[in-house]
């Protein structure tokens, strides 16, 4: 089971540096928007963070509260997206939001024990 959780992680990770890279580059070109790695970058935070919450590990299970908090920010980042990835520009403080809302995230899953 050890070695599920560490891909599942694994490709946690991925999803997380897709989200914030697409981010990143897109705030770079100067033209916010979102693209197609912002929405797979969320998508695959959402369903890998799932498995990871999963009872797999003997005893060492995360707090509830915490996984409970990291869904509802990787639902928050995920509509967030969704229901703008079609529009030709997002607005500034939307866009920013879901960079910071992607770091506190990755906060919380750090700092959070």
């Amino acid at each position: 089971m050890e070695a599920l959780r560490l891909i599942l992680l694994y490709v946690h990770l991925i999803g997380f540096a897709l989200l914030l890279g697409g981010a990143i580059a897109q705030y770079v070109s100067g033209k916010l928007r979102i693209n197609a790695a912002m929405l797979w970058g969320a998508i695959i935070q959402i369903l890998t963070g799932i498995g990871l919450s999963a009872p797999l590990r003997d005893g060492d299970e995360p707090a509830p509260a915490k996984l409970v908090t990291k869904l509802v920010l990787a639902l928050l980042i995920f509509v967030m997206v969704f229901f703008s990835r079609k529009r030709e520009t997002v607005n500034r403080g939307h866009f920013l939001a879901i960079v910071g809302l992607t770091l506190v995230n990755a906060a919380v899953a750090v700092f959070w024990r």
